[in-house]
């Protein structure tokens, strides 16, 4: 072989060697770089594992509180007497609600609507009766609605007092 030709092959020898060292250096780097992103990657998702379980259990907090307050609307009663005013519908939507949470409150206005929506029943068949009775059983449910909606116990001017006397059981 020529000199030329060994020089040149040493070279080649020389350069071959130089990128597989190359080569190692950047495959070295790479690796260092992936295991400095993997631990980087392991530390975001410990933080996010850890924000996770903090909103997990601030949502815990607030769902109890918010039940909380649900119990409470539910225990005074207010909302029954109100939905109970909401025709013949709503008075047994409220005498189901206050049948598992009995309430004072609630079982006062069920007894006041149970009595007005019978007497605007009985009145209903008298033709001049009704005619007549219509304006003051509105007005006795309008002032019932106000004295509900302010939390107050009051009984209808009409016939209050008897309708608390004759329903006692509910």
């Amino acid at each position: 072989m020529s000199d030329d030709n060994k020089d040149l092959g040493d070279d080649l020898n020389d350069m071959l060697g130089d990128a597989k060292e190359g080569a190692k250096k950047a495959g070295d780097k790479i690796s260092q770089k992936a295991s400095e992103l993997a631990d980087d990657a392991k530390e975001f998702a410990g933080d996010a594992k850890e924000k996770a379980s903090e909103f997990a259990d601030d949502a815990k907090k607030a769902a109890n509180e918010f039940a909380d307050d649900a119990k409470q609307v539910l225990s005074d009663g207010k909302n029954v007497g109100i939905i109970a005013h909401i025709t013949l519908i709503g008075w047994v939507i409220a005498l189901v609600m206050n049948s598992s949470n009995k309430t004072e409150f609630g079982s006062f206005y069920i007894r006041q609507m149970l009595g007005l929506i019978l007497v605007s029943i009985v009145t209903s068949f008298i033709p001049i009766v009704n005619f007549v009775a219509w304006i003051p059983l509105l007005v006795a449910w309008i002032m019932s609605l106000i004295s509900a909606l302010g939390g107050k116990m009051t009984p209808t001017w009409l016939l209050g007092n008897q309708f608390q006397d004759w329903f006692k059981g509910l």
